[in-house]
């Protein structure tokens, strides 16, 4: 939740990921470096106000390597960021590959 104060009051205007995407980077043991992003995909057709769709990109230099959807609703800003940590721990331990494949377990996990 964001806190405005406007005359005197304060205004709660809940934070989502409609309106803002988790961003986290990971190093992999290669040296690569995978950026992870967890949000409301844009969608050149429907608004995103309009949109429940929450899914996981690994970027590497401007280039989407893998896309997943996630089980997350857009309200569930914390439990994204738990996400994005998880998976850049594992790329980073070389557990994971940087592929939909490899991410789509952890996308599919109830938090």
């Amino acid at each position: 939740m964001q806190h405005h104060e406007r005359a005197g009051r304060y205004i709660q205007r809940a934070v989502s990921l409609r309106g803002r995407t988790v961003e986290q980077t990971a190093t992999l043991p290669d040296g690569r470096v995978i950026d992870v992003h967890v949000g409301v995909p844009e969608d050149p057709y429907i608004p995103r106000a309009e949109l429940d769709t929450v899914d996981v990109e690994l970027r590497a230099g401007g280039r989407v390597l893998a896309a997943v959807n996630t089980v997350l609703d857009p309200d569930q800003e914390s439990e994204a960021l738990e996400l994005a940590r998880e998976i850049v721990r594992k790329l980073e331990s070389g557990e994971l590959e940087p592929t939909a494949g490899a991410i789509e377990p952890y996308a599919d996990e109830l938090r």
